[in-house]
Parts: structure tokens; C-alpha cells; sequence
């Protein structure tokens, strides 16, 4: 009965079990082969453009199921760091630092890091949007996701259209912004942070009508838009790297796909 509300809605950060890296249905989407494969290339990618830190973008949903102007549905932070490999040995590669959906309470969630692997293991086509931060940016970000600060962002009260200029609900994509501002800022007060965005950041406007916003929740609390006004707006990929181009903060920012890299 309310199929079409969770597919017009559930549109960002769709919940992941934490180890399985699946889609929202618990099942990998893609062969996990091929899903081996575009992760590699990503992270050769990111390598060989001397990535540190990037934000990193999957399509997990079919595209003409998601809102007008939202093209991801989960955003992370890529760091580079020392891995184990499968046999045992140490090396260099990069670790997602994830806000999930809890599957078990769909209004939490929790941070999560996992491999590359796991990240696309829930991707519905393989469409990788991808921010590489200014060089001295990715330096404070990176200080600011090894420190307690990182944890500290985090809101567990979930929320698919959670809005950006309110500490009422969070989403993989508000958090992500938060530690962007908070490095910015320089600072980790929440308070300081949300009304830093509220000067500088513009979010994405989802359209929906009055009688599917009240519909909503009826399907899924985490659906809600109880943290906002008439018009209905939330952090995206797209609203992230449009802060970012704007103030000088990105220096790359990219669409890439196994066959080729697009200016995004």
C-alpha cells in the first residue's frame, strides 16, 4: 500500500546492515565481482590524484525513483589509512567513514567504517560522485576524523530528509557537512555550526506535495519532516559540492563511472 511513498522518499542514506554492505533490502544489487572491481577503480583514482581525504558519493536507488535534483543516496568520507589485506599483510588504501541507517530502528543510526567494497556493495549502478577537497582542507579534515570531534557531530535520530539548519534529526549527508563546517569553523560547537550554515550553505529543495509529506511518516518515522518549515530541504551530494565550488574548498569535483571520469 505505501510502496510508492518509501520509493519517492528514501532517497538518502538508505540503511545498511554493518558488515554486509548491502542495499536497504539487505542484498547486494551487483555482482560482487564487478563491485571489486569499480571499488579498485575508484580507489586508484582517488590514489593517483593524491587523495588523502575525498567525499564520496554511491547511486543506490534507480534514479527515476529519487526526487528531482538528488542523484546519490549515500555519502561518506574516503581517508586514506594502513590496511590489512586478506592474507594477513599491511597496506595502503582507503577506509569509508560512514553515517548508516540502523536496519533493526530505522530512526537511528551509527557511525560505521568499511572497505570500498562494502560501500558499493549497495549501489544500483556503478556512478561514483566524488569531492577532493582543497590540499590544506583535507589536512584539518583529516585531523578533525581522528579526533573526538568527529563522534561528537554525530546525531543518532534519523531522519531520510533531515534539515540541515537543525540539530532535531541528522543524515549521512548533514553529517558530512557538519564536519566539513566544523573544520572550516575551527570549532565543534553544534549550535556555531548550524547557524554557519544557515548563513552560507544552500540545501537542496525536495519537492513533495502536502498530502504524500503527511503520508510519509505514516510509512516510515523516518520519513518525517517535522524539523521543517513550508518548504522542504536537505543536505545532497550536489548541495555539498555546490558549497564547495562556490568558497573555494573543492579541488576536484567529479563524476566517475567505469568507463570514464565527467566534470560534475
Amino acid at each position: 500500500m505505501y510502496r510508492w511513498i518509501i520509493l519517492a522518499f528514501l532517497a538518502l542514506c538508505l540503511a545498511l546492515p554493518v558488515h554486509a554492505g548491502s542495499s536497504e533490502a539487505g542484498r547486494p544489487q551487483l555482482p560482487a565481482n564487478e563491485v571489486a572491481a569499480f571499488s579498485n577503480r575508484v580507489q586508484q583514482d582517488l590514489a593517483a590524484r593524491g587523495a588523502h581525504v575525498a567525499i564520496v558519493a554511491r547511486m543506490g536507488r534507480n534514479p527515476d525513483h529519487l526526487p528531482a535534483g538528488v542523484h546519490y543516496t549515500h555519502v561518506s568520507f574516503w581517508v586514506l589509512s594502513q590496511i590489512k589485506t586478506a592474507d594477513g599483510k599491511t597496506g595502503t588504501g582507503y577506509r569509508a567513514y560512514n553515517l548508516y541507517q540502523q536496519g533493526q530502528n530505522g530512526t537511528r543510526s551509527k557511525l560505521v567504517q568499511d572497505s570500498p567494497a562494502d560501500f558499493f556493495a549497495g549501489a544500483y549502478r556503478f556512478d561514483a560522485g566524488i569531492i577532493i577537497p582543497d590540499i590544506r582542507l583535507q589536512k584539518k579534515l583529516l585531523a578533525v576524523i581522528n579526533s573526538p570531534t568527529y563522534a561528537k557531530l554525530h546525531n543518532p535520530r534519523y531522519s531520510v530528509l533531515a534539515n540541515p539548519f537543525t540539530s532535531e534529526f541528522q543524515n549521512c549527508t548533514e553529517h558530512t557537512l557538519d564536519v566539513i563546517m566544523s573544520t572550516i569553523y575551527g570549532t565543534r560547537d553544534i549550535a556555531q555550526i548550524k547557524a554557519n550554515e544557515a548563513a552560507y550553505f544552500k540545501p537542496q529543495v525536495i519537492a513533495i506535495g502536502g498530502v504524500k509529506r503527511a503520508l510519509a511518516p505514516v510509512a516510515s518515522q523516518a520519513l518525517t519532516t517535522s524539523d521543517h518549515g513550508p518548504v522542504v530541504a536537505t543536505a545532497t551530494f550536489g548541495s555539498i559540492a555546490r558549497f564547495m565550488k562556490a568558497n573555494g574548498l573543492a579541488s576536484q569535483v567529479y563524476r566517475l563511472t567505469p568507463e570514464a571520469a565527467y566534470r560534475y
